[in-house]
């Protein structure tokens, strides 16, 4: 086959708008373009025949791994007999109502009906707008701010970049708007008072969540939203004792929560969803990328009884809810699903999720915790950060401009890993495919452990 890498990169140039992208130097050719081709497992190939492993699974969401059969078969199959119909008023296909189910029989307990849409953010979009019909129709409709935290990732439209917390997000875009509000993010590392426990700093990060409620009046704070563990803010764990103590706040006012489990659902914690693992209650749970494990885009709200009932209460009184997308519960994306779960369940991923992540990050700290300039390695199931700082004793931070985690995932993409340099901080993250194995962890280990030290070695 012709090679046509040159005539590709050059119409990437000229053409193509990527989203999160430094646009000056990729139109001027001082970043680079990569053309990938194919892929296999945890490796992808490019159009330059380079292979990598990849362990940050696209963007944490090919949690199968690349190259599945069965979806692909399923994607054609369903192409084949209908490509296409709406969900509205009622319709839907086999695809759409038999994924929903399977969502619901692996749901946490409580949850009862799924709402389909085509990505993380737009699911949050629709959170947003069921919150504030939710207490428009309960007869409180001043109860509508919804509170995230700093550093969170929640999308990147209008309310949902909003709802996000990271500085890169709101820069010059007019973010965040009202009523979103932003509280303390779980990040125990960065803690002020470095003599907190974990028990302390969560009931710290409660303590300001009920303050910030007081303060507004809890009759207009409708609603929390937090992901289970920090994803896109640096990959943290939350600190012990953390949802417990925030659950008995939002109790306390009559605020819902919101897990936004875009990452941490279909098993990357190593429970099926991440609410389970760290006993969180949810109102609402934001599913997409392990939903097909990136195979085809589709989202979904998981709602909870308690609000589903209302939901129905507000429509026998208003009529039909006047919300919805055209590509909801798209039958291409649902059959997609469906097989991405089936296989979840046949090559038991969920289990290798959490014993696999756990053997990769003790290995991962056995190799570089110890470095000079390592002050964190974090992580739970197959997800997992490295923190780098100037000064470990003092924990004192690099200046930005240095860009030592873009350095670090730069010098570990040339030794053939892809790993994620996490914004807000020097941090590279991992969040390999589950399907990783002990033998592929061991090379992303010590790549990792090699990429480190020749960028420090440098400095």
């Amino acid at each position: 086959m012709l090679d046509r890498s040159n005539e590709l990169t050059a119409w990437d140039r000229d053409h193509f708008f990527h989203p999160s992208t430094h646009m000056g130097t990729h139109a001027r050719g001082e970043s680079p373009t990569r053309v990938i081709d194919s892929g296999e497992g945890v490796y992808i190939t490019d159009k330059a025949g380079r292979t990598s492993l990849d362990a940050f699974a696209g963007l944490y969401c090919v949690n199968v791994g690349y190259g599945r059969q069965k979806i692909a078969d399923a994607i054609a199959e369903q192409a084949k007999s209908l490509a296409y119909y709406h969900a509205y008023v009622g319709h839907g296909t086999e695809a759409s109502i038999t994924l929903a189910k399977m969502i619901i029989d692996r749901a946490p307990a409580g949850m009862s009906r799924v709402y389909f849409g085509m990505s993380g953010s737009d699911a949050n979009e629709t959170n947003i707008k069921l919150i504030w019909y939710y207490n428009n129709v309960l007869g409180r409709p001043e109860k509508k701010k919804i509170i995230s935290r700093w550093r969170g990732y929640h999308g990147s439209g209008i309310m949902t970049g909003s709802l996000t917390g990271l500085e890169l997000f709101h820069n010059a875009f007019d973010l965040p708007r009202a009523p979103i509000l932003h509280t303390e993010a779980p990040y125990y590392f960065r803690r002020e008072d470095r003599s907190m426990s974990e028990e302390q700093f969560s009931q710290a990060c409660a303590d300001k969540l009920e303050e910030m409620i007081l303060a507004e009046g809890p009759e207009t704070v409708a609603a929390f939203i937090g992901e289970p563990i920090l994803g896109t803010g640096g990959i943290v764990p939350p600190p012990a004792g953390y949802w417990a103590k925030i659950q008995a706040v939002l109790d306390k006012y009559d605020v819902l929560l919101v897990a936004d489990e875009v990452v941490t659902g279909f098993g990357r914690l190593g429970t099926m969803f991440g609410s389970d693992h760290y006993g969180m209650k949810p109102d609402l749970i934001t599913i997409a990328k392990g939903l097909t494990s990136a195979y085809a885009p589709l989202s979904g709200v998981i709602v909870g009884e308690k609000m589903w009932n209302v939901l129905v209460q507000g429509s026998d009184k208003l009529g039909a809810l006047g919300h919805g997308w055209t590509y909801s519960a798209h039958p291409i994306c649902a059959a997609a699903g469906i097989a991405n779960l089936e296989l979840i369940d046949e090559m038991d991923l969920v289990t290798n999720a959490g014993e696999t992540g756990a053997y990769f990050r003790a290995e991962l700290a056995k190799a570089v915790g110890g470095h000079a300039h390592v002050g964190d390695v974090r992580g739970n199931g197959m997800i997992a950060a490295v923190e780098f700082v100037a000064d470990k004793d003092d924990r004192v931070f690099f200046d930005a401009s240095k860009k030592i985690g873009p350095q670090v995932a730069a010098a570990l993409g040339e030794r053939g890993v892809i790993g994620r340099a996490m914004p807000q901080g020097d941090i590279l993250g991992f969040a390999p495919p589950l399907c990783l194995t002990r033998e592929e962890a061991d090379i992303v280990v010590s790549k990792a452990a090699e990429a480190i030290d020749s960028v420090f070695a440098s400095l």
